[in-house]
Order: structure tokens, then sequence, then C-alpha cells
């Protein structure tokens, strides 16, 4: 190892101690022990008080060994021949920039009393200068990583990195908030399996005790299609390494409950996440280095070559945009801001309503970026895909992943500072569910996939109405039903139109498997029960004369747009012309729901 890659290494081992050390300072209730900052008491030597003291090491750390160690690797990068190494050049700069962001922040933590949004943002840069110092100590020590595609491994690490790292935060907002021991027994919450009744912080412990299972599920599947797949000993160890460290914070997680959060196990539980954090981002590298299919020329889908770049910087931000769907969210968002309305019995804030919007927004962008990079393979068989950025080599696989991840990241980053927790974890929820259920799990598996999928797409009225009132109640669940029943005929009959198209692409959409006439019949028995379902939002919400009449009237115009297509199922115009007209039903619908909750004309 050269001298530049053991600068590196220590740059990325302080980082890791310093994470530890704030682990220390948060579990001893330290965090004020020097409650001004950046002096401590006022002056440079804190007095001889444990609290004080312990603080301090916090910020010696930082300011002795994190700084200098993360400014050198940056100068060396920068004034040396190894600026050339962009990927390096680049991680070098954006660590000494998060290295001084975060001691800024360091101060408003303090400054500020603590405030679990602040802790929290303080974790996640600490955790990204970490996962920035790993890279720069890799590629120091092994030089560049090959250019190649991720494929399906590469991919499960990093989902499993994600989840690893929206783990950490959550299990940073729980000391945050003081939720720790809102269940005071595990495995168990109030000595039932699930909790009956719960408020905030038990929402906010239940939400991480959730995803904990989520995160060891990932691990250990990626473990496991790593061992299958990869032969390399240094993926297999860092894969073994990485089971062992989510057992072992499984049983520190619950050791933090039966000891009342002693610090013997909330320290060990915070250095054992940061170590697996760290063993994430080494195993995604080493999976780049390893001699699997994806290095070569031709990426894991078969025949597809090298992306070709897009001649201009408006084309890429074309490329990108178009990765997001934007028509989709669209529709999507089209839900939101009347969901609000009817929450709030008003207009919300223009900035709540803004910030949802956004938030919404990037988690659909998202979750449609990752999409859109799974079925690549599938998008370049159909006539109505190929014009997407990955089929025509517009955006490379890898990138259009990270794009994906990165938007999904910030969208729960931003809900949660702006909005509310339990609206962040609603969207991620649709995130999830919308690229592990839908996408990789029913959409080539069963006909029923959008019955089923078609779920993630109902969230944003969940995540609207959470964002007003900080619950989910019945008339956001009717709003939630409405939508679900809404995706199956609106979808069925884009694919009516295609069945060519998904044939060829081996899709098992409900035409291909069950034919054109029991889709059109299927169509009208979900276009009744979404009549029915709209309905039901009359008696639930309280909705006057407006929505009444626009659900009856647009209702009938949609059970006869769908007989339509059943009489006629040859006839593609008629399909397509039920698809568009969905589209109305649902954008009117939501305005009605508006419209109503404004005017609210009682019925007489």
């Amino acid at each position: 190892m050269n001298r530049f890659a053991k600068l590196a290494v220590a740059a990325a081992v302080a980082t890791y101690v310093l994470i530890v050390v704030g682990g220390l300072v948060r579990a001893t209730d330290s965090g004020l022990g020097c409650p001004d900052w950046p002096a401590c008491f006022g002056q440079w030597v804190p007095p001889a008080e444990l609290h004080a003291w312990i603080e301090h090491s916090h910020r010696l750390v930082a300011a002795l060994a994190v700084g200098p160690l993360v400014a050198a690797v940056g100068l060396i990068t920068v004034f040396s021949a190894r600026r050339r190494d962009r990927t390096l050049l680049a991680a070098a700069i954006v660590a000494g920039i998060l290295v001084i962001l975060q001691a800024l922040l360091g101060g408003q933590v303090v400054i500020q009393q603590l405030r679990a949004e602040l802790v929290t943002a303080h974790l996640a840069m600490a955790l990204t200068v970490l996962a920035l110092t790993v890279v720069i100590a890799d590629r120091a020590a092994d030089g560049a990583l090959p250019a190649s595609a991720p494929g399906l491994p590469n991919a499960l690490v990093v989902a499993t990195g994600v989840a690893v790292f929206t783990q950490m935060l959550l299990g940073s907002w729980v000391a945050g908030t003081g939720s720790g021991l809102s269940f005071p027994d595990f495995p168990l919450m109030g000595g039932r399996v699930w909790p009956s009744i719960m408020a905030g912080g038990e929402l906010v412990q239940l939400a991480h005790r959730a995803l904990a299972v989520a995160v060891a599920i990932l691990v250990i599947w990626t473990a496991r299609r790593i061992r299958r797949t990869v032969v390399t000993p240094r993926t297999r160890r860092l894969a073994g390494l990485a089971v062992v460290l989510i057992l072992v914070q499984l049983a520190l997680g619950a050791a933090n409950v039966w000891s009342r959060l002693s610090a013997l196990f909330v320290v060990p539980h915070l250095a054992v996440g940061a170590a697996l954090w760290a063993t994430i981002v080494l195993l995604y590298l080493a999976l780049r280095r390893s001699p699997a299919p994806e290095a070569s020329t031709v990426s894991p889908i078969q025949g597809e070559r090298t992306p070709a770049s897009p001649s201009s910087v408006g084309e890429t931000l074309r490329a990108y945009l178009a990765l997001t769907k934007p028509r989709i969210i669209e529709l999507l968002l089209v839900t939101t801001v009347p969901t609000m309305v009817l929450a709030q019995g008003g207009v919300p804030s223009i900035w709540l309503m803004a910030a949802v919007v956004l938030g919404g927004s990037l988690a659909a962008g998202g979750a449609n970026t990752i999409n859109m990079y799974i079925d690549r393979d599938i998008d370049d068989l159909m006539r109505r895909t190929r014009h997407r950025p990955l089929p025509r080599h517009a955006v490379a696989p890898g990138r259009a992943l990270a794009f994906g991840i990165v938007l999904s990241v910030l969208s729960f980053v931003w809900l949660t500072v702006t909005v509310n927790l339990l609206s962040a974890l609603l969207a991620a929820s649709a995130i999830g569910f919308y690229v592990f259920v839908y996408t990789l799990w029913l959409k080539r598996s069963t006909p029923h996939n959008i019955v089923i999928g078609g779920a993630a797409g109902c969230v944003p009225v969940l995540v609207a109405w959470a964002a007003v009132t900080g619950t989910v109640e019945v008339p956001a669940l009717v709003l939630f039903a409405i939508v679900f029943y809404w995706t199956p005929p609106h979808f069925w009959a884009l694919a009516l139109r295609y069945r060519g198209d998904y044939a060829a692409a081996r899709v098992p959409m409900l035409p291909v498997v069950r034919g054109e006439a029991e889709t059109a019949r299927q169509i009208v028995v979900y276009t009744i029960l979404l009549v029915v379902v709209s309905l039901l939002l009359f008696p639930a919400a309280r909705m006057g004369l407006i929505y009444l009449v626009a659900a009856v009237v647009l209702g009938a115009g949609f059970v006869w747009s769908a007989v339509r297509v059943m009489r006629d199922t040859s006839d593609g115009r008629a399909a397509i012309r039920l698809f568009r007209f969905s589209i109305s039903y649902l954008t009117l619908l939501f305005a009605a729901v508006a419209a109503d909750s404004l005017v609210r004309l009682a019925p007489s």
C-alpha cells in the first residue's frame, strides 16, 4: 500500500472514530456538555466535568484528525497527477467541502439545543464523508474502477446500501426525538406483536424496527446472490462480514431496549451500523472490480452496448428528465393538492403544498428511474418504449441507477425535514413497493401485476393527507382506494393497444395471458368498482353536491367507455380513447374534491 493510500485509510478510520465518539456523546447525554460553540463554557480548555470532556473529545477528533487528514488527501489529489482520476478528484473535493459544512452544522446542533433534524443531518453528512474516504482509499490502493455497467448483484448492493443509510438516519431520528423506549419491550411492542394504538414516538420506533428487518433481509439476500454469482475471495469475505454485522446489529438493537438505552449497547449499536455501511461501500467497489459479465463491453442485457454520449448538455438533461417519466409524475401529483385541500378544509400554506409536491416529485422520479434501469431489457424490445433514454443509450445504466437512488434519498430527507416523518416514510414505502414488489417481482411473473403493484401509485394521497394532519384517516384511505381501483382499467386499456409489444417482451400482462375479451371484461368490472368506491367518499368525507354530481357523471362516462371497449376489443382506438378518458376522469374527480372542499354546497 502506497503512502497516499495509507493517508486515505487514516482519513476513513478517523471519520469512523468520529462517528463512534458522536454516538458516545448522544448515549451519555453529553450533547450539551459544552453549551456553546466553538469554545466550551467560553474557554478552549473545558472545565473538569465529565460531560464537557466527552463532548469536547468529539470536537477534538474532528478538528485534529478528520479535518487535517481529509484536507491533506484533498490537497495531494488536487496538486498531483492523481487529479487525472476524475472520480478520485471529485470524491476528495466533495469530502473536503463536507467536512467544513459538517463542522458548521455541528455548531448549529449545539446552538439550537440538539434539534432532531439537525442531529440527523449531522449523521447523514458524517456517513457520506465516511463513504467518500472509503472510496478514495480503495482507488488509491487498487487504481481506477473498470468502466462497467452494474449487474444485478451490484444493484442489490446499492439498494442494501441505501437501506442501511436510511436505517441509520432513522435511528438517529429515534434518538433525537426520544423515541428509543416508546415500546419498552422487544421483540413485542407494548406486549403485542402489532401495537393497537400508535402516537408519534411509537410510529417512529415501529418504522425503525420494520426497516431493520428489511435491511437484514436485503443483506442476507445480497450475500447469497454474491456467493452464487461472484467467485472472488474478497467479495465473498465482505458479503459474509456484512451478514455477521447485521446479525450483531439486530442483537445490539434488542439489547438497547432491554438495557433501557445503556451506553454500553447504544455506542456499539452505532459503531456496528457505521461499520456495516462502510462494508457495503467496499463490497460495491469490490464487485465493480470482479471479473463478472458486466465488466465487458456488453452489459448484462444481451446485446446492449456501451451507451453513447449525448451530443449536448441540453440532450443530457432531457435524457435524465425523461428517466423520471414526467407525465406519470404529473398524473400522480394531480391527486396530491386536492387531497391536501380536503384534509385542511381549505387551502393549506403555499410552502407546505410546494414542499409536498417537490418531495412527491422526487420520490416518483426516483422510483420511475430505478424502474427504467431494471426494465431496460424489455423496453428495448417494445416499440412504445424504445425511445426511452436507456434503450437509445442516452444515459449509462449505472448512472441512471445512481440518479434514481439519489432522487429517492433526497425525497426522504426533504419530506422529513420540511413536512414530517410519516409523509417521508409513506413516500419511501411507495418507492420500495414499486421497485421491489412490482418491478422486480410481480411485473414479469403474474398477470395481476398491475392490480397489486398499482398500490404504489395510490400512496401520494396518503402522503398528502399525512402532510396536513400528521395522521392517515378514513377519507385518505377512500382516496387511496379510488386510485387503486382506477389503475387497472387505466393501464389495461393501454395494454390492449400494445398487446403485441408486451407479448414480444414476454411480459405477462392480462391481454397477453388471458386474451383481449377477458381483459375488456375485467376493465368493466374494475370500472364499476371504481365508481362505487368513489361514491363512498361522499359520506366518509362529508362531501357536498359538487363532488357527488362529478362522481356520478364522470363515473357514468367511464363505465360507458369501458363497455364500448368490451363490445369491440379489436378496435384499438376505443382502448386508447378509454385510456385518455381515464386520465381526464382522475383529474376532474380530484378537481371536484378540491372545489367541493372550498365551496361546500350541502345537499338539501
